[in-house]
């Protein structure tokens, strides 16, 4: 069985549910330029990818299971992907957000983010008229710099937001990190997976539990 995950928080806060699984990598991805990392668990491999990439990894078969943020998975958009886990990580929130004390124009708005399907679907369901910018980072940039009225992004202290003089406004999304499971692999290796969903889960409980 082969899993991605991405570096970072989500890789930092999975690795606990893995090992609650029986499965613990054998190389520091912090340290190791694998990008193919063996694990303990003699049948399991971990791939290293970008966090945009892990459902396209699971959705074609080139990894069996993967770890990606619910904000991944709704701009990416798939519906030949299993998620059968909230793993209750990398929590955050996915919001608008604009200059401090600057209300948003009348009519057509001009908004920039990574997030174009999401934002796209979001401004037609209140019946918004939106021009969507891609952009790939440094999001804040774009309402000071008159790209943009509003940006479309990942918050999680607001730290960020609050250092470039914006403010969050309305809140699209509750984000955490979500258990994905490519289709195939769910028939031809159910047992295998079924196992690694189950533990998982009494993982995530026992976590939760005060």
């Amino acid at each position: 069985m082969t899993i991605a995950l991405s570096k970072g928080r989500i890789l930092k806060d999975t690795l606990p549910l893995l090992k609650a699984a029986g499965i613990e990598l054998t190389e520091d991805p912090g340290q190791s330029r694998k990008l193919i990392i063996p694990t303990t668990h003699p049948d399991v491999n971990l791939l290293i990818v970008r966090a945009s990439d892990v459902p396209t990894y699971v959705e074609y078969g080139a990894a069996d299971v993967g770890v990606a943020g619910k904000d991944v998975l709704l701009e990416h958009g798939s519906t030949e992907l299993y998620e059968p886990l909230d793993l209750n990580i990398a929590r955050c929130k996915l919001m608008t957000a604009g200059k401090v004390g600057v209300p948003e124009p009348e009519g057509r708005i001009k908004v920039a983010t990574k997030f174009v399907n999401v934002a796209k679907q979001y401004y037609a369901s209140i019946g918004r008229q939106a021009d969507v910018i891609k952009l790939y980072g440094s999001m804040e940039l774009a309402p000071l710099v008159g790209l943009a009225d509003i940006i479309i992004d990942v918050v999680d202290t607001g730290n960020t937001l609050r250092a470039n003089g914006l403010e969050p406004r309305d809140l699209i999304r509750t984000i955490s990190s979500r258990l994905v499971v490519n289709k195939a692999s769910m028939k031809v290796k159910h047992d295998a997976v079924s196992r690694l969903i189950d533990q998982m889960s009494r993982a995530v409980q026992e976590t939760c539990q005060p």
